[in-house]
């Protein structure tokens, strides 16, 4: 087991800038989720790690073990990190049975057979692919094969583990059962592991931390509550969340109200005292507030008619049985509610919906940053 550091590491692919100035810690047995749309570099940090690229500028510690640092000409190759890395793609050697292709990275390192057969028969039960070893993959089920993937690198017992979307290619039911036997497995095993993904609820089930990136920038690293309740900016806040969170510009008036031009929204006390010490009264906010927020004024507990109720044209209702995702709009003003089963809302109607304020984020126009 051990920590990983990266330290003011860059990645640059000619003039085009993959990672920007990463600094990361991931603790000695954390699941640490590497969280971004496609193209931000979370594969490109992971394949740093991993020594299957080398950084441009900057260190990374695997425990106390410097293995990159281009300006003291230090680079310690993959075979030599002690990691062990998951692929998208299976990866398994179609010729071999699943013990072997279990085996292999035992056999390469010239591990008596006997140990052999006991790691691997260990790691097959833990698994449940004893049944299976004597089968090619072709025999083999997506999340079969994906087990023996995850089996190959156990069976090494590495002091990291590193996972690049290694459910990706699993139908979505299968996909939920994986993402609860994966984190099931590194729990028993205590295993330092870093994970890539671009789904945002693998990060959140999955995860004991989230680094969240984009452009090749880390934006905010925290727990699945600090990310979703305290994000950092308007990226991390309407990325993490499905559906997104709703962003609506509005003016900050004298009377500690948001003014949208088709309505306004009246903000809690302390909230206002914060937005007005920045001296941003009569200034533009971006005000955001999640879906799951706005509610059907016949079930919501949080009532202040006038200042926080809003009436508001239903545009188009996506039922999922236990909840409804309402697409809603004032005037020219469109947002999301998310309304529980019970709510009888028909699309074309016009509806009263409370806002609960206490949930309200504000964000800085133009940086995007995060005031609450």
């Amino acid at each position: 087991m051990a920590e990983v550091r990266l330290i003011n590491v860059w990645k640059k692919f000619g003039d085009f800038t993959a990672v920007k100035d990463m600094n990361l810690h991931i603790k000695d047995g954390e699941f640490m989720i590497l969280l971004g749309p496609s193209g931000c570099g979370k594969t490109t940090t992971l394949r740093m790690i991993a020594g299957l690229e080398e950084p441009t500028k900057g260190q990374i510690y695997i425990g106390d073990r410097l293995v990159a640092d281009p300006e003291r000409d230090v680079f310690v190759p993959p075979k030599d990190r002690d990691v062990a890395m998951v692929f998208q793609s299976y990866a398994l050697y179609p010729h071999m049975t699943v013990y072997d292709n279990i085996a292999f990275p035992l056999k390469l390192r010239k591990i008596p057979k006997d140990e052999i057969d006991k790691r691997v028969r260990e790691v097959a039960e833990m698994l449940g692919l004893t049944e299976l070893l004597h089968r090619k993959p072709r025999e083999l089920s997506g999340g079969q094969r994906q087990r023996v993937a995850l089996g190959r690198a156990i069976v090494r017992r590495p002091q990291v583990f590193l996972m690049d979307e290694p459910l990706s290619n699993l139908d979505a039911k299968l996909r939920v059962k994986m993402r609860a036997e994966l984190k099931r497995l590194q729990r028993q095993l205590g295993v330092t592991t870093i994970y890539v993904t671009h789904d945002q609820v693998e990060a959140m089930t999955m995860g004991d931390r989230i680094a969240v990136i984009n452009a090749g920038q880390l934006q905010q690293v925290g727990s699945p509550d600090e990310v979703y309740d305290k994000p950092a900016n308007t990226f991390v806040a309407g990325f993490i969340g499905s559906p997104p969170m709703n962003f609506l510009e509005g003016t900050l008036t004298e009377d500690g109200f948001v003014d949208f031009g088709e309505f306004r929204l009246k903000l809690l006390p302390d909230q206002f005292e914060v937005l007005r010490e920045r001296n941003l009264v009569g200034k533009t906010i971006t005000f955001g507030i999640r879906p799951e927020d706005i509610h059907d004024a016949l079930f919501a507990q949080v009532k202040v008619p006038g200042e926080n109720m809003v009436t508001a044209d239903v545009d188009i209702i996506e039922n999922l049985g236990s909840e409804k995702i309402v697409h809603l709009r004032v005037g020219v003003l469109r947002f999301l509610a998310v309304f529980r089963s019970e709510s009888r809302v028909q699309e074309g109607q016009k509806i009263d919906v409370v806002f609960d304020m206490r949930k309200a984020h504000v964000f800085e126009k133009g940086s995007g940053k995060a005031i609450f």
